[in-house]
């Protein structure tokens, strides 16, 4: 039988490291919107619920990065961002920097189905919940934030998360509703 031996291509340190930061992010924030999603329908089996903004399908202000949104082709999306660190049929990295990176998911069709972006440390650069949601949101004592919203009516959900401390991490993450 023969064996064919290919070369996958080597990472370097800071790339499997900021790979590493944005896989837990984003593990944690689909975990997150699970457990709200099962919050909510246990909820509603409860009792009637009131109307909220995002019932009338309100849309955030933070709807694309870097003018990549839910829905373009992979090929648009290479045009706007570059040529990604990482690239495959099914999702590219993008590391713009060590303080800012970014993941491009993408479907069957190759459109993009979710985006997850991350800044570390200096986070100077990263949109506040403000900018996110249009809405402030209150900070824990830690100076941690998290926040999930679902946009039926735009058709995704969104999350915010920023970490306390002095080297904080900023993860925004949008996801296609399907």
């Amino acid at each position: 039988m023969f064996h064919i031996r290919r070369r996958l291509p080597v990472l370097s340190p800071l790339t499997l490291i900021l790979l590493a930061v944005a896989s837990l992010a984003l593990a944690a924030t689909a975990a997150s919107a699970q457990k709200e999603t099962q919050a909510a329908r246990a909820s509603n089996a409860a009792s009637a619920r009131q109307p909220t903004s995002t019932d009338a399908g309100d849309v955030p202000p933070f709807q694309d990065y870097k003018g990549v949104r839910l829905g373009m082709d992979a090929g648009e999306v290479r045009k706007k961002l570059g040529n990604p660190q990482d690239k495959s049929d099914q999702q590219d990295l993008y590391l713009f920097s060590d303080k800012e990176s970014a993941q491009v998911f993408y479907d069957a069709s190759k459109k993009v189905s979710a985006l997850a972006i991350t800044y570390l440390g200096d986070v100077s650069r990263a949109p506040s919940a403000q900018t996110v949601f249009g809405t402030q949101i209150e900070a824990k004592a830690d100076g941690s934030v998290y926040k999930m919203e679902r946009y039926p009516k735009a058709g995704y959900w969104l999350s915010y998360s920023r970490t306390g401390g002095e080297e904080p991490m900023v993860s925004v993450t949008m996801q296609k509703i399907n």
